[in-house]
């Protein structure tokens, strides 16, 4: 909410531009403006966001989880058995690491990533002991 009496200057100043044809020819004239669907934030955080967004800087969250998408991603092409322990426990880890920055309920916690079938293999796997 801007200051009474600084509303009327603002309005002076804009009457005081079209009759001098400041916002004639501008850049985008007669186009429909492309507004960001910002439904998801929460209103209080907006603004900040778009500071943000515009100064090409991610909350830490978001990088988190885009971090978290690239480790499923390099989890899902890897072959060897104990890398892709130790990625999935990074994974794990991750995924910890975003739940715990947000103060909310555990139902909408990201769940963590278990691998029965990984683990089953690593413990059917004969080392190289077993295999003399």
């Amino acid at each position: 909410m801007m200051l009474p009496g600084f509303e009327k200057i603002v309005e002076e100043r804009i009457r005081e531009a079209q009759k001098r044809g400041d916002f004639r020819n501008l850049s985008g004239s007669g186009k429909p403006l492309i507004l960001e669907d910002d439904s998801c934030v929460a209103e209080e955080l907006r603004l900040a966001y778009k500071i943000l967004k515009n100064a090409d800087c991610v909350p830490p969250e978001i990088e988190l989880k885009k971090e978290i998408r690239q480790t499923e991603d390099l989890l899902l092409g890897m072959q060897e058995t104990a890398e892709k322990y130790r990625t999935l426990k990074k994974l794990n880890f991750l995924i910890m690491k975003l739940n715990s920055m947000r103060p909310r309920s555990i139902r909408f916690e990201e769940p963590q990533k278990y691998s029965a079938q990984l683990l089953e293999r690593i413990a059917s796997t004969p080392t190289a002991d077993q295999k003399k």
